[in-house]
């Protein structure tokens, strides 16, 4: 499951936020992997608003795991002094609700799905099923690209 959090960087601390993770201890990466983070991703926002991103069985039992390591106490005790909130990060996360999901709106709507298909870079869309795209194909004519799936997503 993909879970979306919140946290507060303090302003005048987004640089040193940023340099310590353009440069994660590798302990702290791999206790990440092996305690069941995956594709976790961070945003930062000028005003130290931080967006996570992760994907991951149980986002519960990957916390848990996490604080049961060493390096991850360590890790929090160094972020600590950057976030605009007392106490360990990992503790003042905010987790989002996710309120919508293109691809489950697909599926729901009998549509077929982005894995579906491919999005040529040139702006049409492309298989699997056919794709017709008509137009003079030069940036100063419109084209339309009418997509026509062999299966459906269910």
């Amino acid at each position: 499951m993909q879970i979306c959090f919140t946290s507060q960087v303090a302003p005048e601390n987004l640089a040193a936020y940023r340099e310590a993770h353009a440069h994660v201890w590798p302990e702290m990466l791999e206790a990440l992997r092996d305690t069941g983070w995956k594709d976790y991703r961070l945003y930062l926002s000028p005003t130290g608003l931080l967006v996570g991103v992760v994907d991951v069985d149980s986002y519960d039992a990957a916390q848990a795991r996490m604080a049961q390591t060493d390096v991850n106490a360590r890790w929090q005790k160094a972020m600590a002094e950057l976030f605009a909130a007392d106490g360990d990060p990992d503790e003042n996360m905010v987790v989002l609700d996710e309120i919508f999901s293109l691809d489950d709106q697909l599926a729901a709507s009998g549509l077929p799905t982005s894995a579906m298909i491919s999005v040529d870079p040139a702006g049409g869309a492309a298989g699997p099923g056919t794709a017709e795209t008509t137009g003079a194909g030069d940036s100063s004519s419109p084209s339309t690209t009418t997509l026509t799936p062999t299966t459906k997503n269910r």
